[in-house]
């Protein structure tokens, strides 16, 4: 066995280890930060994959991650729940009667998802230009609206609650290290290098031979996957969903988070994922009254956002391509850079 391969293992032995750690001594408030880093990280790497590594503008993660989410809760939850819940209208009798485990549920949401991207891909692909994004906008404002309207489905605007609380720290990074485990397989394979060519030229990637729909079909395909899962995951940690919580905002801040990591880099994604989702939490404090040298200060609701936004900015002026560009985490870059940093040392 390689080397590289071992410290992956020892590795994920150690995230796993630490998440064991956390379950029984961190606070449940800590918890619920560490799920939404996963969860958040699951649609930012498969976002990535699309949008950084084949180069094409798509704006579809909150729409697929409200199909992931109302599939995944409609399934687990048992026919009782349902038929209590849904009181203006009652449930199609077909989603009335069934109830899946929650593995099941999450799987089928993906499929169900990446159903949807086959179809959203199939006809746009076929085609270059900014289409893919106008498509892709269209399909989450559908979904909207189809969430607010499609009673005897989605419960309208009262959604779906009580849904069961499955999602735990071994659920999410499980999820997380599988997620990230087929993305960067793709990207290492000569898949990963014809979307690259897709991203970089397509004129000369045609040229090259390469099916460049089959390549965009598959990214946007497996993106949409784990992006239901992730919708999944979400709402079985908060429990309850509505067409509110899937807005345009949660395609947004995946955007900042890929572009401040770096397009087309995992590596950066992940680190911009725990910037930005542990910052946001940790800059609260600005939200509330404070006490500085004497002086107390009113509290400002949002100010930390405000905040947050202008450290932002700074990072994409001094950091254009973002944390890593499309650089990624290798042992052997780890283990040349202590060496450098051992010779330059002397």
């Amino acid at each position: 066995m390689k080397r590289n391969t071992i410290l992956t293992i020892l590795s994920i032995i150690l995230l796993f280890v630490f998440l064991y750690y956390a379950s029984h001594h961190f606070s449940r408030y800590t918890i619920i930060i560490l799920n939404n880093i996963a969860i958040t990280m699951i649609l930012a790497v498969s976002y990535n994959l699309i949008n950084g590594i084949t180069g094409q503008f798509s704006l579809a993660p909150n729409g697929f991650a409200a199909v992931g989410a109302y599939t995944a809760a409609l399934l687990s939850l048992t026919p009782a729940q349902k038929q209590a819940m849904f009181i203006i209208d009652p449930i199609m009798p077909f989603l009335g009667s069934i109830h899946l485990p929650f593995l099941a549920a999450l799987i089928v949401a993906g499929l169900v998802t990446a159903f949807f991207g086959f179809i959203l891909g199939f006809p746009v692909f076929r085609t270059r230009g900014d289409y893919l994004a106008i498509v892709t906008l269209g399909f989450g404002i559908v979904i909207d609206i189809v969430a607010n309207n499609a009673i005897t489905i989605t419960n309208g605007p009262l959604g779906l609650k009580g849904i069961s609380n499955y999602t735990n720290v071994w659920w999410s990074y499980g999820w997380l290290v599988f997620t990230i485990f087929v993305v960067m397989s793709i990207i290492n394979s000569n898949y990963g290098r014809a979307m690259k060519a897709i991203r970089d030229d397509e004129d000369a990637a045609v040229a090259m031979g390469i099916n460049t729909f089959k390549m965009k079909m598959i990214a946007f395909v497996v993106g949409a996957f784990f992006q239901g899962v992730a919708g999944g995951l979400l709402a079985h940690l908060i429990t309850t969903i509505s067409p509110t919580l899937f807005t345009f905002f949660l395609t947004f801040n995946l955007l900042v988070i890929i572009v401040m990591g770096g397009l087309g880099s995992i590596t950066g994604t992940v680190i911009a994922t725990i910037v930005i989702v542990w910052g946001s939490e940790l800059l609260r404090v600005f939200d509330q009254p404070m006490h500085i040298f004497g002086i107390t200060t009113p509290g400002i609701p949002g100010l930390r956002m405000i905040i947050f936004a202008l450290l932002l900015i700074l990072t994409m002026l001094f950091a254009r391509e973002g944390i890593m560009g499309k650089k990624e985490f290798s042992w052997d870059w780890l283990f040349n850079a202590i060496k450098g940093g051992i010779k330059n040392g002397k």
